[in-house]
């Protein structure tokens, strides 16, 4: 991976815990933070749950609902409402599904004040499914004060903490699952 980034901060963290792997750029209000994470678990268990917005808060304790506005079964250009809690503060704004590859490749529109794109690529590996979240987003309005002054390190333990929770989960309901 490319270690210059112009005009921005770019830097490299590894953590073996799930295995994961970042880069987090910091420009102004801009933020992108690239997660590799991988995931014990097979993609037909993993993938589900990246592609369900209203299945998130089981592993993503941020997010506090997620409904379906549009109508119909989900599809390229469903909308949900969303609401997420960082610390104190609830962030309203609208989730959009921007891409749908099932199994290997889900896209999402977040409005403001996330002003966001997020992208997770899987790809079935050996020890499980091998995810690259790739997160990019403008923070606008409140949300600037309230979560801006995040250095890159917080916001991507953050976002792997997510998916440490998620293989907990997936390894509850296997064991759950067997009994």
């Amino acid at each position: 991976m490319d270690s210059h980034v112009l005009g921005g901060r770019d830097l490299h963290r590894r953590s073996t815990t799930v295995g994961s792997r970042t880069r987090v750029i910091a420009r102004g209000w801009e933020r992108r933070i690239v997660v590799d994470a991988t995931v014990s678990h097979r993609i037909g268990a993993v993938f589900p749950y990246l592609s369900d917005p209203t299945q998130w808060h089981d592993f993503a304790p941020a997010v506090e609902f997620r409904e379906q506005i549009d109508v119909g079964p989900p599809r390229v250009g469903t909308r949900w409402m969303a609401t997420d809690r960082i610390g104190p503060f609830r962030i309203h704004f609208t989730d959009q599904l921007e891409l749908l590859d099932e199994n290997r490749r889900v896209v999402w529109l977040s409005s403001a004040p996330w002003n966001a794109r997020v992208e997770y690529a899987c790809v079935e590996a050996a020890e499980g499914t091998h995810i690259r979240a790739d997160y990019l987003g403008v923070l606008d309005g409140s949300l600037r004060w309230q979560v801006g002054w995040l250095p890159g390190w917080a916001w991507h333990w953050i976002l792997a903490q997510d998916f440490r929770r998620l293989d907990r989960l997936l390894t509850l309901k296997a064991r759950q699952a067997g009994r």
